[in-house]
């Protein structure tokens, strides 16, 4: 039986290659350029993501949302925001329907 990897899993290694030295890791390097930086890498990555979702097919697809997983972890972890305060968040959701969960947001 072969273990199959999670978010949890890249959440990790992601906070681990952000410790890693300067020089050996690319998670590091966006981070030593700031959260700024990293939510524009992200945001690329979510534009590519969605072009693929359209023109591309199902292997690009799911290359570019492992990227936009990836990126996403990265702004989290320079935000010193855990993704399990993302879970807790969606988990507060599942408690009512999606379109009344909309309607509560404040504008």
């Amino acid at each position: 039986m072969t273990t199959k990897f999670s978010l949890a899993d890249l959440e990790k290694r992601v906070h681990a290659r952000a410790q890693a030295p300067a020089g050996e890791s690319y998670t590091r390097t966006l981070i030593d350029k700031g959260v700024a930086h990293c939510a524009k890498k992200f945001g690329e990555e979510a534009f590519e993501l969605a072009i693929a979702a359209v023109q591309e097919d199902k292997t690009r697809l799911v290359s570019e949302a492992a990227d936009v997983l990836y990126h996403l972890l990265v702004v989290l972890e320079a935000r010193g925001v855990k993704f399990a305060d993302v879970e807790a968040e969606l988990d507060k959701r599942t408690a009512q329907s999606g379109l009344a969960e909309k309607a509560s947001r404040k504008s």
